[in-house]
């Protein structure tokens, strides 16, 4: 057993009060994970407090329930505070964590900050859902779970792995998947919910087909401007899902989403197979796993040279390695 997680056990088991805390723009993998540990702990210890408190709002994952509503800063000072998948404490939504004591790190991310009294950061798990799985597992003696937070646990896993897709499933990340489904799963509902689309949502999936751009080396990529996010009705985090439109493309290794922000900035979604591209997000102002990152940019030229950066790398990759099709 890794130390941390005795660690981790023993700290919420003596704290009457635990905030947990998650990365901003939020997604199906950070919220899975907070509510799925904070129905875990209700449903062991029920006179425990259990806070999740973040003014961050996603109609995708409305379904998955709101938040709690914000308590006093003293609340916080007597509260053990558990961030999940959050690489570097910059990024945590509430940074009022830094108020609870003693602060637990769970993450999956490239461990570049060492934030927190006790760490529990494994590089190789496909999501801190499967974390959050594993911890229950290890402790499953002693530890409770609910339905509906092997529900909230098992959507993170299915969606930061791109429905068990991507690099990093294991064969653990699939046992503890079964783990979840045991608990009762309503497996048809909850795929309806992250997978059907609205009517004009597919007629934008039309557009990206329509106008997306390939380079050279094996690059896709889409800028879905504020004038296309207007045109189609979309919101930003429904802009941003076009990134999945682009992954299916033969002889394509790295697919970019150019989204643009409200406050001028243009967020990019960068994912590939088998090369990593992490690299060139940190060169972007951004970060993350080897084949899924984010960045910003900030002018049509900087986009124009991250799209550049990339056609060279995946060049470069193909010509040194063989077997990626």
């Amino acid at each position: 057993m890794n130390a941390s997680l005795m660690q981790i056990y023993n700290a919420i088991e003596k704290s009457p009060s635990v905030m947990l805390f998650r990365h901003r723009r939020i997604d199906g993998d950070c919220v899975g994970a907070t509510k799925g540990l904070k129905g875990i702990i209700q449903a062991t210890w029920p006179d425990k407090k259990v806070y999740i408190i973040d003014n961050e709002k996603s109609e995708y994952l409305s379904f998955m329930g709101k938040d709690d509503e914000e308590v006093d800063d003293e609340v916080y000072k007597k509260s053990l505070g558990i961030v999940i998948d959050v690489g570097n404490a910059e990024r945590i939504s509430n940074q009022k964590y830094a108020l609870c004591s003693p602060i637990i790190k769970i993450d999956h991310h490239i461990n570049k900050e060492k934030y927190g009294d006790i760490q529990w950061v494994e590089e190789d798990r496909s999501s801190a859902c499967e974390m959050i799985a594993h911890l229950y597992s290890v402790f499953k003696d002693k530890l409770k779970i609910t339905s509906e937070a092997a529900t909230h646990i098992y959507t993170g896993m299915l969606t930061d792995s791109g429905r068990f897709q991507y690099e990093g499933v294991t064969g653990d990340t699939m046992r503890l998947a079964g783990l979840m489904l045991d608990q009762g799963i309503d497996t048809e509902t909850l795929n309806a919910r992250l997978y059907m689309r609205d009517f004009d949502q597919l007629k934008f999936k039309a557009f990206i087909y329509e106008n997306m751009r390939l380079t050279p080396g094996g690059v896709a990529y889409i800028h879905v401007t504020k004038e296309i996010q207007a045109r189609f009705g979309l919101s930003f985090e429904s802009a941003s899902a076009s990134i999945s439109s682009l992954s299916d493309i033969k002889d394509v290794l790295c697919w970019l989403a150019f989204i643009d922000a409200d406050d001028g900035e243009i967020r990019v979604r960068l994912r590939s197979r088998f090369a990593h591209i992490n690299g060139i997000a940190e060169k972007y102002h951004g970060g993350g796993h080897a084949c899924a990152s984010g960045a910003t940019v900030y002018s049509p030229e900087e986009m124009k040279q991250l799209i550049d950066d990339a056609d060279k790398h995946i060049s470069a990759y193909k010509s040194t390695h063989d077997g990626w099709m």
